[in-house]
């Protein structure tokens, strides 16, 4: 059980959403948390979210699991559909831990690496709260009792009827693409409030062109062709200069040393990347 992660540490519920920081949302959903499970420690992984960018959200699951233990409950509520036919969710992985979520592919990237164990449609109503279900705030009434009644322990199985797992909602995800000339990759989104740039591109694969550290790396971004110092870190460049780098992900990233590359060239996800190889 969930409950049973540790003896000497709360339990601990991370908690993401797009609603943002302006209004009561977050602090009701986890006011409902606490209200199941006082000792509970409710992790913000964020709540800033690009709104109703399921992506987004999968990439910052994708991101933080990998840094908590077994047992852990991420309750996720990015969440577009809310209120139409789409299911709300549990998900347990492989690794152990537990996802409370809506079934919209914000697991995808999770199960990809970490394999998903069994799922169970959340369809329990004495595990939700309010006499009358809201239509647009499940995050309240569906999503945080959940997650904190599987963070008490609670036998998770009772949340309702088992789902095959090759049922899931998956994101179509586009992969880099490399032929003779060379590799065509897409910008997926911009890194927090800096304003680099994020692909799809790994960090591994970029190397197989041949590339070294301090070359110049022709790119095509969109439409803009430029060339581009491929570096270990911001400041190996001048300030306001661009670089190419290995982001924290081990993807390839395009950024501007104390600078937002997104702003200074007006590149606004998604778009295409291509890269040829070195020497050509």
């Amino acid at each position: 059980m969930a409950g049973a992660q540790t003896a000497k540490y709360p339990q601990t519920i991370v908690f993401m959403t797009d609603f943002g920081v302006v209004d009561d949302s977050v602090a009701i959903c986890r006011g409902v948390m606490y209200s199941i499970m006082p000792d509970v420690r409710i992790v913000d992984l964020t709540h800033q979210v690009t709104p109703f960018s399921v992506l987004d959200g999968a990439r910052f699951l994708y991101g933080a699991t990998p840094y908590y233990p077994a047992g852990t409950v991420f309750v996720v509520v990015v969440d577009p559909g809310v209120g139409s036919t789409r299911k709300a969710i549990v998900a347990k992985s492989k690794r152990g831990q537990y996802f409370v979520l809506p079934d919209n592919g914000v697991i995808t990237l999770v199960e990809q690496r970490d394999g998903i164990e069994a799922v169970r449609e959340i369809t329990n109503t004495e595990w939700m709260i309010g006499t009358k279900l809201s239509s647009t705030f499940h995050g309240r009434d569906i999503f945080s009792p959940v997650g904190a009644r599987v963070a008490r322990g609670d036998d998770w199985t009772k949340v309702g009827p088992e789902m095959p797992v090759a049922s899931l909602v998956r994101l179509e995800l586009k992969t880099a693409r490399f032929d003779e000339r060379g590799v065509t990759a897409e910008v997926i989104a911009t890194d927090g409030p800096f304003g680099n740039l994020v692909t799809n591109l790994e960090g591994d694969d970029f190397l197989k062109l041949g590339y070294q550290r301090g070359q110049e790396v022709p790119v095509r971004v969109g439409e803009k062709q430029m060339k581009i110092k491929f570096v270990k870190t911001f400041s190996d460049v001048p300030l306001k200069q661009p670089l190419l780098y290995i982001d924290s992900r081990g993807r390839l990233g395009l950024a501007v040393n104390q600078g937002s590359f997104s702003a200074s060239y007006g590149v606004t996800p998604p778009v295409e990347l291509f890269i040829p190889p070195a020497g050509k």
